[in-house]
């Protein structure tokens, strides 16, 4: 049932049907029983009116946080799309040597254009620098590029990654001990 329905959805009241003998045996006085007062009708209806409302608040409510977390999913994938095209592009960047994960690289950019990694740092070139300087960047092991700026909070993620890491080691080892 879409939201649209359960909106447009006008409320009804419903009775059970009354049986006068059920399974062939009179037990109470039908008139009795089944006499209905309008203001019940009036009271069940506005009950059913109601729980029309929660229903539809709660099912917008739920629409609310899953549209939040869609929003939330399609800015870490334009994030990560960007990173990986960033680091695809280091990546085909000149280089006259074997890169290392670890290492630093300083990018420079040559008059025609051309960009290069080397290992020499402005303040190694000093005031001789020919190129214009770019950034450094540190080659991870995963191969993935980490911004100068970025590096020290990219050394404590990993700090924190391995802490975890071998706390879980150390649970899953107790825990199988124990089993």
């Amino acid at each position: 049932m879409s939201l649209a329905t359960l909106q447009d959805a006008k409320p009804t009241v419903q009775l059970v049907e009354a049986e006068s003998a059920p399974g062939g045996h009179q037990l109470v006085n039908p008139y009795r029983t089944n006499k209905v007062d309008k203001m019940d009708l009036v009271a069940m209806a506005e009950e059913i009116q109601k729980a029309d409302s929660f229903v539809h608040a709660n099912v917008s409510n739920k629409l609310q946080v899953i549209a939040e977390q869609v929003r939330f999913l399609q800015e870490q994938a334009r994030k990560v799309l960007k990173e990986a095209k960033d680091n695809a592009d280091l990546h085909h960047v000149a280089c006259n040597m074997v890169k290392k994960p670890g290492s630093l690289y300083h990018l420079y950019c040559r008059p025609s254009g051309q960009r290069y990694f080397s290992m020499l740092s402005p303040e190694e070139w000093g005031a001789s620098c020919p190129h214009e300087y770019l950034g450094t960047y540190r080659l991870e092991a995963d191969r993935s590029w980490t911004p100068a700026d970025k590096l020290e909070e990219k050394t404590i993620d990993q700090q924190m990654i391995n802490k975890i890491l071998t706390c879980s080691n150390t649970l899953s080892i107790t825990m199988n001990e124990k089993q």
